[in-house]
């Protein structure tokens, strides 16, 4: 084993540096060593990049970025886990202390010991080599490549908001902003049973790329009202589950006007402004459900299951592919939407 890697680390707004660094040591905590192979740039790490925070995550140091994270074993420091060298793995990219009621519970997303990969202090994936616990730690089967392993990521947070947005067989949905979040969320609600699924974005190749994947109707925002394209498509009634996944606060105060009465609303973006201006007595004589979401819990297995069978496509998702050494580069694309990306890749 070589006593240093290449990893992306981010210093501050705008500089990120591909340097070397030392591999990461397995211990009796972080008891699997893995090569990383696949790396998707998520929204989260183009935030930081940008902006050098999100939400109670300040950059202070120095911090390597990356959590979406697949890739092969290469040390076990105890066999009784059930990996072995040479498996193919996708990164749960938090764990946490197993011991509290939330994680006893398995609420573990709650859990206020969290550590989780590229949130500051704690260094992420964009790196040749990550040392992390067994338990969080999934095999892939031979079927999946681990570009989709590293998508496994995305899908938990697209699960977990189609379970705490409640959708279920029959139901309408509305998805506001499709880029991989929300065409993650939409396959995951249709997964649950959801038969309508109105997808509305700015941007015409994601909704293309949202037909494709199962959306029933798409609206192009850009060129047409989507508050009254929804309500005329359902008859004036609204949708059951509406999810807010663009992170705006414009789409979320939508989302609450286009759920019908007694719907639920489920937030999935994060907005920026952190105390938006809310309809509260609509949302009390209408009788609406607003919920939040926290990453996820115990949605890797079903994720894994659910792209073997066939029932979600993750790669249809994976638009472009970047070198280590171009990760600061993939941070710009991105944030920029160069070419049309959807969701781009790094390969350490």
């Amino acid at each position: 084993m070589p006593t240093t890697m290449k990893a992306a680390v981010l210093y501050g707004i705008h500089d990120m540096r591909v340097e070397d660094v030392p591999v990461p040591q397995v211990t009796s905590e972080r008891d699997v060593l893995v090569r990383v192979r696949s790396v998707g740039v998520c929204g989260s790490d183009v935030h930081f990049f940008e902006r050098g925070i999100i939400g109670k995550y300040p950059l202070r140091a120095p911090t390597i970025m990356g959590h979406e994270a697949a890739g092969d074993v290469v040390e076990v420091l105890d066999e009784a886990c059930g990996l072995q060298p040479g498996d193919r793995v996708a990164i749960e990219p938090g764990y946490t202390c197993r011991r509290c009621e939330f994680c006893r519970s398995g609420q573990y997303n709650m859990c206020r010991d969290v550590v989780f990969l590229a949130a500051p202090p704690i260094h992420g994936a964009f790196a040749e080599y990550v040392a992390w616990p067994s338990d969080f730690l999934f095999k892939l089967p031979d079927t999946l490549s681990l570009d989709e392993g590293a998508m496994m990521e995305p899908l938990a947070v697209g699960l977990w908001a189609a379970k705490r947005g409640g959708a279920g067989p029959g139901d309408s949905v509305a998805i506001l902003g499709a880029g991989p979040i929300g065409l993650l969320t939409m396959q995951s609600a249709i997964a649950a049973g959801a038969t309508r699924a109105v997808v509305s974005d700015l941007e015409a190749g994601r909704l293309a790329l949202a037909a494709k994947l199962g959306a029933t109707d798409t609206i192009d925002a850009s060129q047409t009202d989507a508050e009254a394209s929804i309500m005329e498509l359902t008859g004036g009634r609204g949708v059951d589950v509406a999810f807010e996944c663009a992170g705006a606060v414009p789409t979320l105060q939508m989302a609450l006007r286009v759920a019908r009465n007694g719907g639920t609303v489920q937030i999935v973006g994060m907005p920026a402004e952190q105390h938006p201006q809310m309809p509260l007595y609509e949302m009390i004589n209408r009788e609406l459900d607003l919920r939040g979401l926290f990453r996820y819990a115990n949605c890797y297995p079903p994720a894994i299951s659910l792209v073997e069978a066939g029932r979600i496509d993750v790669a249809s998702l994976v638009t472009h592919h970047f070198a280590l050494a171009e990760t600061p580069g993939a941070m710009t694309f991105v944030h920029e939407r160069r070419d049309g990306v959807v969701k781009a890749i790094i390969n350490p």
